[in-house]
């Protein structure tokens, strides 16, 4: 199967990181592109904008059964996917006292547990019809630091960052490569707030070494990279996008 046959499934696809994925997958290895979201309406003007046979798909990437109905619906009526880049996240940042248990499970259930029942549903599609894959994880610089208000969304990148290596090893006999990306401070709507506050910007460039936030097309060159052939060595890796911040050990 040549790379303009493959379809590729961007999770948290409609807007930021995920959309620009989606942009690069498509530009540079001319794939046929699934976004998925759970905005209805942001997702299907999202792959309008696309065009090109964009699918925009809703789905709660939080709850494994409506994971495995969305392959079902995209392998009947599309194709197998053979590229999925789970960006899909949440963060809800909090106190951690006060953070409620049904909190910190969300996070978890859509950062980590929904990258598993993803991969493994895609990688179930892969082993099927013998095709090779990749899947790209979005994970963060803080599944190496950590910020005491999003403690869930610490421990969920910290196990996407074991989950790649696992699920790498398992697949590796099948051709299916798994690796992962880590962004640091990103212009995203994440950052909407930290965009509005100047000292709270000040903060985060004083502990960036090069001195400004990262795009969203930075981290999907690095996405796009990793789901070519010219990464066709690479597996169970993270790659951090951070503009050099986990190298820097003090902050000025």
């Amino acid at each position: 199967m040549s790379e303009k046959q493959k379809i590729a499934m961007i999770t948290g696809g409609a807007q930021g990181i995920g959309l620009a994925c989606a942009k690069a997958i498509a530009n540079d290895l001319g794939a046929r592109i699934v976004l998925v979201d759970i905005n209805a309406e942001t997702v299907a003007a999202a792959a309008q904008s696309m065009g090109d046979g964009t699918v925009g798909l809703v789905c709660d990437m939080g709850d494994p059964k409506a994971i495995a109905a969305l392959f079902d619906q995209v392998e009947a009526e599309i194709g197998y996917v053979s590229m999925l880049v789970n960006n899909a996240g949440i963060a809800a940042p909090g106190d951690f006292l006060d953070t409620p248990i049904e909190q910190f499970q969300r996070v978890i259930d859509i950062n980590l547990v929904g990258v598993f029942a993803a991969t493994q549903r895609a990688a179930r599609g892969m082993v099927a019809n013998a095709m090779e894959g990749a899947v790209v994880n979005m994970s963060s610089i803080n599944a190496v630091v950590s910020i005491p208000s999003i403690a869930a969304y610490c421990a969920s990148k910290g196990g996407v960052t074991q989950l790649t290596k696992a699920s790498s090893l398992a697949l590796a006999t099948h051709n299916i490569r798994v690796n992962a990306v880590g962004p640091g401070s990103i212009d995203t709507e994440m950052m909407a707030a930290v965009n509005a506050n100047p000292a709270a910007m000040e903060t985060v460039l004083a502990r960036t070494p090069l001195k400004r936030v990262g795009k969203p097309e930075e981290i999907a060159n690095v996405v796009s990279f990793l789901m070519s052939d010219k990464a066709s060595y690479i597996t169970g890796e993270t790659i951090y996008v951070d503009g050099g911040r986990l190298g820097l050990n003090y902050t000025c």
